[in-house]
């Protein structure tokens, strides 16, 4: 069987969640860097292989999968021998509630091609755009806090090791720091992000040890 193929750009936290998935799971892989800047992502030998013109892609088992959560749950039901989601259903739903409210409310309106469009058809510059970031991210950050926080878990939900959640939490943590979120009022989920932090998976995804990362990254 084939390598997987991770279609990835260093940055995306998007795909720093494949990233994290695969190391947890101890999915090896090849990595093909699209750069988003450049904008390699619009060029049609890649919108053939993701209409949506988006990363993550990675091709597994013959098959090509995009959107991070699609592909994590696929892991997840294919490379069982680490489980990333908690058995019980009721706590698996709270874990994939807890991801798409980064996956599907935080990160969409602070991605790198809605901060492109709020820049230029709403005339704001870098500070209005980081402003713009900063607000959304502690929103939702505010609403994961609240979620974590009653559980009183080292993880978000396990106090074992990181897991789907943090899969989500921590790639949104470094893109929080990026805009000069201050974490502060989110002492919960600031603590989670820490403990990964030495997490040889944590390591090995984040974003400044990738092919593409700028040196000076």
């Amino acid at each position: 069987m084939s390598t997987p193929k991770l279609y990835s750009y260093w940055r995306s936290t998007a795909s720093y969640r494949v990233r994290l998935a695969l190391a947890l799971k101890g999915v090896g892989y090849d990595q093909q860097p699209i750069d988003l800047r450049a904008g390699d992502q619009l060029d049609e030998g890649f919108v053939a292989i993701n209409p949506q013109a988006q990363i993550p892609v990675l091709d597994i088992d013959g098959v090509r999968l995009h959107q991070s959560m699609a592909i994590i749950d696929y892991l997840e039901a294919t490379r069982s021998d680490v489980p990333l989601l908690p058995t019980d259903p009721q706590a698996a739903a709270q874990a994939r509630a807890f991801a798409l409210t980064i996956a599907a409310d935080i990160h969409p309106i602070q991605n790198l091609r809605v901060l492109k469009y709020v820049k230029k058809e709403f005339r704001q510059d870098q500070d209005g755009v980081d402003a713009w970031a900063r607000h959304w991210i502690a929103l939702g950050f505010a609403a994961l806090e609240r979620m974590a926080s009653p559980r009183g878990t080292a993880y978000a939900f396990t106090d074992e090791a990181p897991a789907y959640a943090e899969c989500f939490l921590v790639p949104q943590a470094y893109n929080a720091a990026r805009f000069g979120v201050d974490m502060a009022p989110f002492p919960t989920l600031a603590a989670i992000v820490e403990r990964c932090a030495d997490h040889p998976a944590f390591v090995a995804a984040h974003p400044s040890r990738q092919p593409d990362a700028p040196a000076a990254e």
